[in-house]
């Protein structure tokens, strides 16, 4: 069983940065892909980013590419999501999510441990 816990959300304005973290518990962290969605109010969830285990082969939504960044540290069993130049549409609880295998996707209903999510508002 995989816990996964979200910080880091807030309050920015356009044009802004934030770094969100996700802290995962149980299993091996470093051999899972780690992924972050965003699902927006009267929205579907959408992908934002994967990375997989090793830190390698991350993939990126369009709408998010050259603003954002995810990393991960395997010592801290801790998967992060740069946020530059916000824009008032990034506006979205932020979830982390992992499947516990190395398989990565860009599809919500492949994995099966998320965290609570964290509330990232971009006013503009």
């Amino acid at each position: 069983q995989v816990q996964l816990v979200e910080s880091g959300g807030g309050l920015v304005q356009a044009g802004g940065s934030l770094r969100l973290s996700c802290g995962a518990s149980g299993g091996t962290f470093s051999r899972y892909t780690m992924a972050w969605f965003r699902q927006a109010p009267g929205k579907e969830r959408e992908f934002v980013a994967t990375i997989g285990g090793s830190g390698s082969n991350a993939v990126y939504a369009d709408s998010v590419k050259g603003r954002f960044t995810i990393s991960r540290d395997n010592l801290k069993n801790t998967v992060y999501l740069q946020m530059n130049s916000l824009k008032p549409e990034d506006t979205a609880v932020y979830y982390c999510a992992t499947g516990g295998t190395a398989w990565a996707t860009t599809r919500s209903t492949t994995y099966g441990y998320w965290g609570q999510g964290t509330q990232v508002t971009v006013s503009s």
